[in-house]
């Protein structure tokens, strides 16, 4: 039988802000997702990411394609995505002070991938570290492991579980893909476990796989100290 572990208010207020944070970049991409279809209906269409919401805004502020009636309401989207990206900014500023105060944030954030919202998140929503046996157990809590399906003796590895701390979860992973465009773009070394998996997997099944890997290194430094160094055969 599994127990879930007591949390103290001074740890259920330090995961406050990311809980306002996660809420906060949800809005945000409903609201993104909103303009993109509002404009496409009218044939004024922007690649997709969030690194070409400007293209979008600025077809918005022109306003020389779009009928008038639908000017004022795209218009309050936008003001409403910038509202949220201040927001989104200001909370980030105060992660950021909390990083660079605490000892064990400062240590994981050694880890490629793990800045300082990955690092004071994984500070303040990660149970007590004795939890776990290993850094396999915290990944498996997290939700990075694959579900096991045995029978007869035969053992078949399913789909990540995705239990655990969700907005953790999806932290590591935004950290563990921002680590394989990096590697797509030439930064792996030649026969590392990052180079060999993107050779024969999909990216983002390879992206879950790494963050899956930061979970367990992120556990080894919570509870044995140090900071991150890569073996030459594992970077």
């Amino acid at each position: 039988m599994r127990f879930v572990a007591v949390k103290s208010a001074e740890q259920q207020a330090a995961a406050t802000v990311f809980r306002a944070r996660d809420l906060l970049v949800r809005q945000r991409t409903q609201i993104i997702n909103a303009i993109r279809g509002h404009l496409a209906e009218h044939g004024l269409i922007a690649p997709r990411g969030p690194a070409h919401v400007a293209r979008l805004l600025a077809i918005i502020a022109e306003g020389t394609d779009l009928p008038l009636e639908a000017r004022p309401p795209l218009e309050a989207l936008a003001s409403g995505l910038a509202a949220l990206g201040e927001q989104i900014a200001r909370l980030d500023g105060e992660i950021a002070v909390r990083a660079k105060a605490d000892e064990t944030a400062r240590r994981l954030m050694t880890i490629p991938g793990v800045g300082p919202v990955i690092a004071t998140a994984l500070v303040a929503l990660a149970p007590p570290r004795e939890t776990f046996a290993k850094g396999r157990d915290f990944a498996a809590w997290v939700g990075l492991t694959p579900r096991q399906h045995s029978s007869g003796g035969r053992t078949i590895m399913g789909r990540t579980s995705r239990m655990g701390e969700k907005s953790l979860r999806r932290l590591l992973i935004v950290g563990a893909q921002a680590v394989v465009r990096w590697a797509v773009a030439g930064g792996a070394p030649e026969g590392s476990w990052l180079a060999r998996m993107l050779a024969r997997k999909p990216r983002q099944l390879v992206a879950v796989a790494l963050a899956g890997r930061m979970a367990r290194v992120a556990w080894a430094l919570m509870v044995r100290g140090g900071v991150y160094r890569a073996s030459p055969a594992a970077a």
